[in-house]
């Protein structure tokens, strides 16, 4: 094939590829799918395929960044924080599912290009909810198989690298973690962004936006067509699961809100849409 034709076949395929915004939406829990591919060092969660109900275990990482791989046992690990992206990640996971289902334990999956492909959405059992659990390493790469000196070295540096994190179960998609010296709160939000920006700004002007006492809304950051507040505060993960209530109560009636913004409310708006972040 010529270097012409290459090119148009790839901006065929280019112009197929139908844009997503929101890769995750639709999924049960899609706000914990995009923590786990952006926000959390170590965490899986467990899925079921649609038509024969076989269990997939989704993996923040897997050893290596991989994409997959098919366990001794048989079981299939996706992991979400890869290198590839061919233009829509659910596709991408969908394939890596598919590719999988094919291969003998023990058996990595080598990624290949799914084109446009079925997506997530369409091979997965969505009436299965997505409980996330956040472990404190990776020593869950080695459950059930024999390990030498070298994986417990490679095991021993990855947990090095896990920033601690905490899942604050009472609300979906919210996360706090200590890098350092500082603790962050990092909360996906499924509201439009242009209604949430606006209801955080109104909670800013009436100085209530903090989650806890001596915490500070930094920021936010965009992720997978979802907005993700971020707040710095003292405080270690014990209690805020009543913060965040509290807070989403309040921020629920600052969305009901439907009057002006007030010129206090339209400057902090001004200052949140200036402030974000990249606390990742």
């Amino acid at each position: 094939m010529g270097k012409k034709a290459r090119q148009k076949n790839r901006a065929t395929k280019r112009e197929r590829m139908p844009f997503v915004a929101r890769t995750f939406e639709g999924l049960p829990g899609e706000a914990d799918w995009i923590a786990l591919r952006e926000l959390v060092p170590s965490g899986t969660a467990t899925v079921r395929c649609a038509d024969d109900g076989r269990e997939v275990r989704i993996c923040s990482l897997l050893p290596g960044g991989g994409a997959g791989l098919v366990r001794p046992d048989g079981q299939i690990w996706v992991g979400l924080q890869v290198q590839h992206n061919y233009g829509d990640i659910s596709r991408d996971l969908a394939h890596v599912i598919e590719l999988a289902r094919e291969l003998e334990p023990g058996t990595p999956v080598t990624m290949t290009d799914p084109g446009v492909g079925p997506r997530l959405q369409d091979v997965l059992d969505l009436s299965a909810p997505f409980d996330v659990t956040v472990h404190e390493g990776f020593d869950y790469w080695l459950e059930d198989i024999d390990t030498d000196e070298q994986a417990e070295a490679l095991l021993a540096e990855a947990n090095e690298s896990a920033a601690p994190t905490v899942r604050l179960d009472a609300v979906d998609g919210a996360y706090w973690t200590e890098m350092g010296r500082d603790r962050f709160v990092r909360w996906v939000m499924d509201h439009d962004d242009s209604d949430l920006l606006t209801a955080l700004a109104r909670l800013q002007a009436a100085g209530d936006d903090a989650l806890v006492d001596d915490s500070e809304l930094i920021g936010h950051f965009r992720a997978h067509g979802l907005l993700v507040p971020v707040w710095q505060l003292d405080d270690d993960a014990a209690g805020l699961d009543v913060a965040v209530v509290a807070f989403g109560e309040r921020l629920d009636r600052a969305l009901a809100d439907d009057t002006p913004l007030t010129q206090a409310e339209r400057s902090a708006r001004q200052n949140i849409i200036g402030r974000q972040v990249a606390i990742r």
